[in-house]
């Protein structure tokens, strides 16, 4: 599964199938090995690059799970090694051979339910999405969702997008700023609207988050608004 930001969201690469089993509804890209000898990885190298046009080192991927219960698909018994893949900023896709149509669908009409996924795919993408969730508390993660060069206002908007939750602009500010190596300044400014030049990072050296970023519960986001979080 393929995670991207969109305009503020986090959205989801879906494929519409254009064949049966599932003929007509919505489904995660992938495919079947091209042959005995090809290897799991580098398959799904190769499925990227064919959705996306994305090269291995521009982009984030990591195996996310197996997933072979009985029943999963009805043409007979099918194992999927699901990965998971993070870029920032991917264009509109094309739909491949065996697909009617490719769009970027928001994570959370997945997750309500709202967009119907085919074989066990919805219990995927949910897996794929608490995966990046953890994840953006204890290592750099969150930077995948960005480009090369980024500011700390949008950082923030890729973990609330992610979380699914807003966060207090100061005290992410300060809880990011506290974590060395995390970022790094980068020099020049990127001018706003109507404001002075806001100061851009990109990636540090620093993968493991110490101290982490802890996902706010409802009680926290709270407190946070009101300027009550430690």
């Amino acid at each position: 599964m393929i995670l991207t930001m969109r305009e503020g969201r986090l959205c989801v690469l879906l494929v519409e199938r254009g064949e049966d089993p599932f003929q007509g509804m919505q489904a995660l890209p992938g495919g079947f090995l091209n042959h005995a000898g090809e290897e799991i990885l580098d398959a799904a190298h190769r499925e990227l690059r064919e959705e996306t046009a994305l090269g291995a080192g521009s982009v984030h991927l990591e195996q996310l799970g197996t997933y072979g219960a009985a029943g999963r698909d009805p043409r007979g018994r099918v194992v999927s090694v699901a990965h998971l893949a993070i870029a920032p900023g991917l264009p509109e896709p094309v739909a491949g051979t065996d697909a009617m149509n490719a769009g970027w669908v928001p994570a959370e009409s997945v997750l309500s339910g709202e967009v119907a996924l085919a074989f066990d795919h919805r219990r995927i993408v949910t897996d794929g999405i608490e995966r990046a969730r953890t994840k953006l508390e204890f290592s750099a993660l969150a930077t995948a969702f960005c480009g090369e060069l980024f500011t700390i206002a949008e950082l923030q908007q890729v973990y609330e997008a992610v979380w699914g939750t807003e966060l207090d602009t100061r005290n992410f500010y300060r809880k990011v700023q506290a974590v060395k190596g995390f970022i790094v300044p980068a020099g020049s400014g990127r001018r706003t609207t109507g404001g002075r030049p806001a100061r851009l990072y990109r990636a540090g050296p620093k993968t493991v988050l110490s101290p982490p970023l802890t996902r706010p519960t409802p009680s926290t986001t709270e407190k946070e608004t009101k300027g009550e979080a430690n």
